[in-house]
């Protein structure tokens, strides 16, 4: 399976469980297993491979000029990162079903973590800085619907949209840094910049970049300062937190840490940034874990202080440092998705997550007493779990880092055991400590799938070379781009010096816990700064800081926006001309003859007259329909008549829809502003009009230092694309990817239109003053019978011109834009003779449908030729000779066109149809 698969089958199959839900939760459990198994399946194909030392890739170049491709590999680190994903994410699965009370729509919860799944599995497989950057900032919206899960509840809401603020903020930081680390590499490969480590770290820009893209990674793996956010995302459902805090979203900073790592590692600022951070991390999350009373809070603040450890240990840069990462990212993932599992198993049976309340659950609760014991031990590093194997491997660096690193770092030990023994005792071991609802285990739909994580980390811990070895190995070789071949080991020796230090933790850790009630106190009697309450702070003095700079500079008003914005041009335009030298033009003025002359005085007169008389809205509109009929002539004049033709349709379109839009509104505009603001509004556009007008003459009295784009346009529009016509080739091949997103914008723009009057017709305030409105008198005979069958008789030879006009397009002035809009003037003519009612009858589709159809066909028009090696929107032509005919061409971009012939014909159609039925429903309300 193709890496390119596996990552799209999340997003392929998210629908699924939300449609089977119809059949069942087991059916809605099952359809989202299905998708998670089948990618993990995928992946495990490509195991023998990966594990050998090849990379898997996969390419689908997009845009290449400008390094957008759609570009997959999958080495070892991917490999380790996408199996824990897809691995643990078809746990979380399992446990989700039974978890998930029936009153919860689990087919609506298992899409939105099949689209989280689906992010990350991008993350990790991504070749691209660009995708990776699209799937990064993917996870934070999709988390953040994961975490806001339970709507109902403050803390959920408030949790979701810390996450989403503190890891999107990152998240910008990110695109920057990734943006010019790929300008200084040259290259938006992920696998070419890892490559070129000496020139990115002889770059000035070399420091910029990595300080951004470790505010991005720090940020998303919820690193010292940035710690805050991910305590607070345990409010989302127990299922979240387990697959969040195990093998999604917070590992993601560290995949990026580990990915990056060939090109900065080594670095003075890189060893400096990254380990003094996580080791602050370690340090401080550690000690806030040890006193906390919630199991899942408790958990959250030791994911942290986990989290600490493995980006000390990539900010080493050692190759041994960066194996002993991997390692405890694969023993971390085990425990931690455990141990979250069996806390909402405890929330479940006692109805509470509060040490101060629980105790003496290992009698009733036996099987989840023994699962919890083997995952709490292996977080605290106890020998033989896998927790233990990466804690000495971490230990062991820390020793050769010096004592002042080695000393910090078994603190942290210590508050590790301290708190992992605590989460056992606490909760387990003792008497309880209030009156419990009768907790006892629960059926296997609850303990199956800690239970299958447990006996990896008893597995792994116990034979560690043939479970955890080749992964680690592979992990370890793509990360540092050198042969790592580690020796996993519960023994390394006396001399060991991570073996002291770990029996000293271990002391230190049960005199800590047995010294609890004491420090408790002191814990609490001691001040220390609010990191939630910081953060409302910073966000509140943020937005009324934005709110100030928005009534500043906007107001709510058109006209103080449009100064604003002109103004600023205007300013940049008067310090490029003051700063830059100048030369006379190069070319000769054309004489001035008497037609053109004529036509733009005309042109001048009627411009003026719409802005002296723009309050009479009527008068202004069909002012402005003359502006535009006079610069369709202007075209023509100057051998443009696609353009000339175009505009011609498009005026005609908009001056009929603006004519049946002035039903909704009074005849005459008030006026809007006093005075001198309407001088300092002239002064801005005289100013304005002058540096274009003066932009415009400079360069065409000039020769262009180099040849311009549109000899290229035309000396290629035949043998490139086909075609004689060089507006239309321009438009639907050589620049297809801009009418592409176009017609995408136009479909949008009359979807937003219709949207819009649909909540005017549900505010009964909204259609009463509609309703009010006086149009004036109306003519007896709306619909003069002469007109309709006039214009009935009109219809067919409209459509005959389109499609004509259509058909010559590649070759003559034509194509599927201006014969979109034709169709559209004929039906347009049908609603204003006949009526809306009368037309709408007879309608046989739906606009909605032309507009996606539209997009659909231009869509799988680009996407045919990625199915032959070619870039997106790539067109071919051949030409036939049938018997009877002369040799005529057929071109793929005729089917492009026929996309932009029907978003067109759909805009505009429900444009029509939506103004007509805010005037026949406005109609037939009365107000109040």
């Amino acid at each position: 399976m193709s890496p390119a698969l596996i990552a799209a089958l999340p997003f392929l199959g998210a629908l699924l469980p939300a449609l089977a839900a119809r059949a069942g939760r087991n059916a809605a459990a099952l359809a989202a297993g299905a998708v998670s198994l089948a990618a993990f399946l995928g992946l495990m194909s490509h195991a023998p491979a990966v594990l050998s030392g090849t990379a898997v890739t996969a390419r689908l170049d997009w845009v290449p000029a400008l390094g957008l491709s759609a570009s997959f590999r999958l080495d070892g680190l991917a490999f380790l990162f996408a199996g824990l994903i897809l691995g643990i994410g078809l746990l979380i699965i399992l446990y989700a079903r039974f978890y998930l009370s029936e009153k919860e729509p689990l087919g609506r919860f298992l899409t939105s973590l099949l689209m989280f799944q689906g992010a990350m599995t991008g993350i990790v497989l991504s070749d691209n800085i660009l995708m990776l950057l699209i799937f990064w900032e993917l996870t934070s919206l999709t988390s953040f619907l994961l975490i806001g899960w339970s709507q109902d509840r403050p803390e959920s809401r408030q949790g979701a949209r810390m996450a989403l603020a503190v890891t999107g903020g990152g998240g910008l930081a990110l695109i920057a840094g990734m943006l010019i680390l790929g300008q200084i590499a040259g290259s938006n490969d992920i696998s070419v910049i890892v490559t070129r480590a000496a020139e990115i770290q002889a770059s000035p820009l070399c420091l910029p970049a990595l300080i951004l893209i470790l505010i991005g990674a720090f940020t998303k793996s919820a690193q010292f300062p940035f710690h805050f956010w991910l305590p607070h995302a345990m409010a989302a459902p127990t299922p979240v937190s387990a697959y969040l805090h195990s093998a999604t979203m917070v590992k993601a900073g560290l995949y990026l840490m580990a990915r990056l790592w060939p090109a900065f590692s080594g670095t003075p600022e890189w060893t400096v940034i990254v380990t003094a951070t996580g080791l602050a991390t370690i340090l401080i999350a550690a000690k806030i874990a040890f006193f906390q009373t919630d199991l899942k809070a408790l958990l959250a603040y030791s994911t942290v202080s986990h989290l600490g450890l493995i980006t000390f240990l990539l900010g080493l840069g050692t190759p041994a440092a960066a194996t002993a990462a991997m390692l405890h990212i694969l023993a971390h993932a085990s425990f931690k998705a455990a141990l979250f599992m069996l806390a909402g198993i405890v929330d479940h049976a006692a109805h509470t997550r509060d040490l101060r309340r629980l105790g003496g659950l290992a009698r009733a609760m036996p099987l989840t007493f023994a699962l919890a014991a083997i995952a709490s031990l292996s977080m605290a590093g106890i020998p033989p779990l896998n927790g233990f194997l990466s804690k000495e491997a971490m230990l062991t660096e820390a020793a050769l880092s010096g004592p002042l690193v080695a000393a910090v770092a078994t603190l942290a030990a210590l508050f590790s055991v301290a708190y992992s023994l605590r989460f056992l005792a606490h909760a387990f071991l003792g008497q309880p400590r209030a009156q419990l609802d009768h907790p006892r285990d629960p059926g296997p739909g609850l303990w199956a799938a800690p239970a299958v994580l447990v006996a990896i980390v008893l597995a792994s811990g116990l034979a560690p070379m043939a479970t955890f070895g080749p992964l680690v190995d592979a992990a370890a070789s793509a990360t540092t781009g050198t042969a790592i071949h580690a020796h996993l080991t519960l023994w390394h020796g006396l001399q060991a010096p991570a073996l002291y230090l770990s029996l000293a933790a271990f002391g230190a850790g049960l005199m800590t816990l047995g010294a609890w009630p004491r420090l408790a106190a002191l814990w609490a009697a001691t001040p220390r700064p609010d990191a939630k309450a910081l953060f409302d702070i910073a966000l509140a003095g943020l937005t009324a800081t934005a709110r100030r700079l928005t009534r500043a500079l906007q107001g709510g008003g058109l006209p103080r926006a449009l100064a604003i914005a002109t103004a600023t041009l205007l300013a940049a335009g008067t310090w490029a001309f003051l700063s830059a030298p100048h030369a006379p033009g190069t070319r000769a003025l054309l004489p001035l003859q008497a037609a053109p002359a004529a036509v733009w005085a005309v042109l001048m007169a009627a411009t003026l007259a719409t802005a002296a008389l723009h309050r009479d809205r009527l008068l202004a509109l069909l002012l402005t329909g003359i502006t535009g009929l006079l610069l369709a002539a202007a075209f023509a004049w100057t051998s443009a008549p696609d353009l000339a033709l175009t505009q011609v349709a498009v005026e005609v379109v908009a001056i009929l829809l603006m004519l049946l839009a002035l039903n909704f509104l009074p005849r005459r505009t008030p006026a809007e502003s006093a005075p001198p603001r309407r001088l300092r509004d002239l002064a801005l556009a005289a100013a304005a009009a002058l540096g274009t007008g003066s932009l415009a003459y400079a360069l065409m009295t000039r020769d262009a230092a180099f040849a311009p784009i549109s000899s290229f346009h035309w000396a290629q529009s035949k043998p490139g694309a086909g075609g004689t016509n060089a507006v239309n080739t321009i438009i639907v091949d050589f620049r297809g990817f801009d009418t592409y997103g176009e017609i995408i914008v136009l479909g949008i723009a009359a979807l937003i239109l219709f949207a819009l009057a649909e909540s005017l017709l549900s505010s009964r305030t909204a259609t009463a003053r509609l309703a009010a409105l006086d149009t004036g008198p109306n003519s007896g005979d709306p619909h003069p019978t002469m007109t309709a069958v006039a214009l009935r008789f009109l219809l067919p030879v409209a459509l005959t011109v389109a499609l004509y006009l259509f058909l010559r397009g590649h070759n003559l002035p034509g194509g599927g834009f201006v014969a979109g809009l034709v169709t559209a003037i004929a039906l347009l003519l049908q609603y204003l003779a006949s009526g809306y009612v009368r037309s709408d009858a007879r309608r046989r589709f739906d606009s909605h449908a032309f507009i996606a159809a539209g997009v659909l066909i231009a869509t799988a028009t680009g996407a045919a030729a990625l199915g032959f090696g070619l870039p997106f929107l790539t067109s071919g032509y051949t030409y036939v000779h049938l018997p009877g005919l002369e040799q005529f061409e057929l071109a793929t971009a005729a089917l492009f066109d026929l996309g932009v012939f029907f978003c067109v014909l759909g805009a505009v159609l429900l444009s029509i149809a939506t103004i007509s039925r805010l005037a026949q429903q406005t109609r037939e309300r009365e107000p109040g």
